[in-house]
């Protein structure tokens, strides 16, 4: 890590806290350890996306810890398979907080087991850092929001199909609540704006069948198909999509889960030429991004990818360590009340910081898968964008306010 990060963090207040200073970090290390959740599916439908992230958290964890470690100790992780269910994410989640006492949890993916969670977490006074994208309309002083709120990508995401011409749109999404929610929020934008909504499908998380939707959409004749499948649902729909002629070359695709460890699991032939909308490429050419992927190469690989909800875990090690650093705690309350002080900052996704109602500000991307994996970045916000957990047209007048 680059001083000016660490700096940002709180992380440099004293020389103990340089990288590569091992007798101090040896001693702090014998001062005590605090240990933290990582929850995540390495198993099941939604590994594909999960490992990844927790690779990236681990690469934290262990760079704060070469570095001192936090409030002179070292973490210690204590890593839970939520093998792609949401009842298991709450019963692991249970299981880190009461029987483990962790000072935090980092993990999630799938809002379905988010909102499995989020009455564990408010029950036991737990705190969860989540890392992905979702549909917003809910608001928790246990949890950070670090992911998208939807007007931060599926609505600039719209607004740019909108800028190209596109009139008809096809919604096709996992069977749960961050498809279904999105969805609702996309369909009043399409109408408001005066596009044209020519079909809505839904299957379940995991499902490999899609021949009858295939089939309504080549009757709907859609100018873009707006994808919000998660997991390996998205090798079996790309598949059936080329078999029947419709590659994304022929008919456009924008996807919210597919970044490019996905691309690469998939095989990058199957999926090039398709849009994805996301707030984080690894293509992204700014200094911190290169050093953060030169980062994660060298513990895991020369061939590794990253994407962005690797990154946003990333950066939830370090936004909580440096606001339990600024707390000098681990309370609860007084990490997440650091966390929204600590101010703007460079992270390898660019300017961010979080909001007052514990959500990240952060730039909209939208980029276009190339033969190798990667994306070019085709568009990005003229700014980081306000966090905004309600969508006004769909639920006026409400709003977020965390005590």
């Amino acid at each position: 890590m680059r001083t000016g990060f660490k700096c940002w963090l709180a992380l440099c207040a004293s020389a103990a806290l340089t990288i590569g200073a091992s007798p101090n970090s040896r001693a702090l290390a014998a001062q005590g350890s605090v240990k933290v959740g990582v929850l995540q599916s390495l198993t099941g439908t939604m590994a594909i996306s999960e490992v990844p992230v927790k690779n990236a958290t681990m690469l934290a964890i262990d760079e704060i810890n070469a570095a001192g470690g936090v409030n002179g100790k070292q973490i210690v992780p204590v890593i839970e398979d939520g093998a792609s269910e949401p009842a298991t994410f709450a019963q692991k989640a249970q299981k880190l907080i009461e029987a483990d006492k962790v000072a935090t949890v980092f993990g999630g993916w799938t809002s379905a087991s988010r909102k499995a969670m989020l009455p564990v977490f408010e029950r036991f006074h737990g705190l969860l850092w989540y890392p992905v994208q979702f549909e917003g309309n809910e608001c928790s002083p246990n949890i950070m929001y670090s992911g998208a709120q939807p007007n931060q990508q599926i609505l600039p995401a719209l607004d740019w199909a909108k800028e190209r011409g596109y009139k008809r749109y096809f919604l096709l999404g996992s069977d749960y609540v961050f498809p279904r929610t999105a969805n609702l929020i996309l369909k009043k934008h399409i109408m408001h704006d005066g596009l044209k909504l020519v079909g809505e499908e839904y299957v379940p998380l995991g499902g490999t069948d899609f021949s009858a939707i295939i089939n309504k959409i080549k009757t709907a004749k859609p100018d873009v198909i707006f994808n919000t499948l998660n997991g390996d649902s998205n090798v079996s729909f790309f598949k059936q999509m080329a078999a029947v002629g419709l590659p994304p070359s022929k008919l456009p695709v924008m996807s919210f889960s597919i970044a490019e460890p996905e691309a690469k699991a998939m095989g990058p032939s199957l999926v090039q030429g398709s849009y994805a909308a996301w707030n984080y490429f690894q293509s992204l050419d700014d200094p911190a991004s290169k050093q953060f992927v030169a980062a994660y190469k060298a513990k895991y690989g020369a061939g590794s990818v990253v994407d962005d909800p690797m990154v946003h875990g990333y950066l939830d090690v370090y936004v909580w360590a440096a606001a339990a650093e600024k707390a000098k705690s681990f309370d609860v309350d007084k990490v997440r009340k650091a966390a929204v002080s600590l101010g703007w900052k460079d992270f390898a996704m660019g300017k961010t910081k979080f909001a007052p109602n514990q959500s990240l500000y952060q730039t909209a991307y939208v980029g276009k898968l190339l033969p190798d994996g990667q994306f070019t970045i085709l568009w990005h916000s003229p700014k980081p964008i306000y966090p905004q957990p309600y969508d006004p047209l769909v639920f006026p007048g409400k709003k977020c306010v965390v005590r």
